[in-house]
């Protein structure tokens, strides 16, 4: 197992409709992806595209909002009432090949791998074990990015 590519970075939200508004007007974002509800996830989600070089795609931002009150992001918007940065995601070849990794390097991860918000699986591994930050491992999408 190695490190793979950076695809996003979690930001949660009080509001998407705000925080899209600041990455458009005030970070210049041209791509802005259409919002969407992933209430197995309890989030509402909006990606934005950072430009990449030469050929390659950029880290995406991942704008998340409590779907409802039961969310876990929830708790966090309480603790950051502004939002703030929740969590890294990289990009692994094999989704179980990595959880075996992480699980036998002793770090806790979060669940069983599910479907994330790009539509392929995904976990977490519990802060505490990765230096201090939340971490999405996400299997690569089959198609370009």
């Amino acid at each position: 197992m190695k490190l793979g590519r950076l695809n996003h970075i979690g930001v949660a939200t009080p509001s998407l409709e705000k925080s899209i508004a600041y990455y458009r007007d005030v970070m210049g974002a041209t791509k802005i992806h259409e919002p969407f509800d992933l209430p197995a996830q309890g989030v509402k989600v909006c990606f934005v595209d950072t430009p990449g070089e030469n050929g390659t795609a950029g880290t995406q931002i991942e704008l998340i909002e409590p779907f409802d009150e039961s969310s876990p992001i929830t708790a966090f918007i309480a603790k950051n009432p502004a939002g703030g940065q929740h969590h890294m995601c990289y990009e692994v070849p094999d989704i179980l090949e990595a959880k075996a990794w992480f699980e036998a390097k002793g770090a806790r991860v979060l669940g069983e791998p599910r479907i994330g918000a790009h539509g392929t699986p995904i976990f977490f591994v519990h802060p505490k074990d990765m230096n201090g930050v939340l971490t999405e491992i996400m299997e690569t999408p089959k198609e370009a990015h």
